[in-house]
């Protein structure tokens, strides 16, 4: 978390109910409300379009319900996380699968394929993919939908923060993002929801958010991903620090290719990827084992998907895109990573796969 968010979070720890009228929870209502104007900033749109929810997750479940609670169609790729995998299954009558290439790009064509079926209700697009990086058509996606008159909800908890993002002028119906991605809280999202669309709420219970999603709101949380939105915000900050992610992923990169038998997922152009994040198909080794041999070089890294944190399963991103789901390597870098952080990835990671297929090798 960055310590602008945690700093301004402390004061509002024990705040009161936002919903009542005393001082203390007019004050609380201040503060919640400021924060909710910070964050529609920082995506571009009117502070009543956002939502606030218990994270990304929430806020994609929310979504899928609201329009698809009747039982119609979904489209959707492999490639997007499993909240939207699950929650579509869960919630929709019937799916219609949409094509990815081997960079893990949606093909615009299948999405148009899938806008012939009469009864789909929703088409999900990620911003960008948060294993691999790839950035997505989604301008063209949600284009296509709206010609159609088809609701299509964005993923964009892995761009925001590290891309420009602006939801009223992509005209997307629904947006989903998580203030952990970006060095909020844990445990604070929100649903973007475009003005006018009225969708039933996933929590009943209460009136707050404007009778969107029932609960008592977490002030404290709203304040800190508030907090973030604001720092991004100033003085192109958010473009300074994808400048410099770029750059350390650049090099992880270059350092990575130097290995025989290790590959680059996702798109070779940089302008077609997230600038902070780099997955890698190690040849001759498990993921398990580098991942250990790297954590006992003080590199913190992931294999298969970051949904799967306790299971190092096949990534189905990678199935999708044809490549090697089995042995990945995922490294990302944030706003607090130093140089000197990643000559250590760049010096250990030869050091532990030359090992691991020494003793396979034995």
């Amino acid at each position: 978390m960055r310590p602008v968010a945690l700093e301004a979070m402390w004061p509002w720890i024990s705040a009161a109910d936002p919903g009542r009228v005393h001082t203390e929870g007019r004050m609380a209502r201040v503060a919640l409300e400021d924060a909710r104007e910070r964050v529609a900033a920082l995506l571009g749109t009117r502070p009543r379009q956002v939502i606030f929810t218990s994270g990304g997750t929430e806020s994609i479940n929310a979504a899928v319900y609201g329009a698809l609670h009747s039982g119609r169609g979904v489209a959707l790729a492999a490639i997007e996380h499993s909240a939207v995998r699950e929650a579509s299954a869960r919630y929709a009558g019937h799916e219609v699968t949409l094509l990815v290439d081997g960079a893990g790009r949606i093909l615009t064509e299948s999405v148009r394929v899938a806008l012939e079926d009469a009864d789909l209700g929703l088409v999900h697009c990620q911003w960008a993919n948060h294993e691999v990086g790839t950035i997505q058509p989604v301008t063209e996606v949600v284009g296509a939908c709206r010609d159609r008159g088809v609701m299509v909800h964005v993923d964009a908890a892995a761009a925001v923060g590290h891309l420009p993002v602006a939801f009223d002028d992509l005209g997307a119906d629904l947006m989903s993002v998580s203030a952990h991605k970006l060095g909020g809280p844990r445990g604070m999202g929100a649903l973007l929801v475009r003005r006018g669309l009225r969708i039933a709420p996933l929590l009943i219970g209460g009136a707050q958010e404007r009778a969107r999603r029932a609960g008592l709101e977490d002030v404290a949380g709203a304040v800190g991903f508030g907090a973030a939105a604001t720092e991004l915000l100033a003085d192109g900050r958010l473009e300074a620090e994808a400048s410099v992610a770029a750059a350390q992923t650049g090099r992880l990169r270059g350092a990575s290719l130097a290995i025989p038998g290790v590959d680059a997922y996702g798109p070779a152009d940089p302008a077609g990827r997230l600038p902070h994040l780099l997955c890698l198909g190690i040849d001759g080794v498990e993921a398990e084992a580098v991942l250990i041999g790297l954590d006992q070089a003080g590199v913190a890294a992931h294999s298969g998907s970051a949904c799967s944190s306790e299971l190092l399963e096949p990534s189905p991103v990678l199935a999708a895109m044809g490549v090697n789901a089995e042995r990945s390597l995922r490294l990302s870098v944030g706003w607090s990573t130093t140089d000197a952080d990643v000559a250590v990835a760049v010096r250990a990671l030869p050091v532990v796969v030359a090992r691991l297929r020494a003793l396979a090798g034995g």
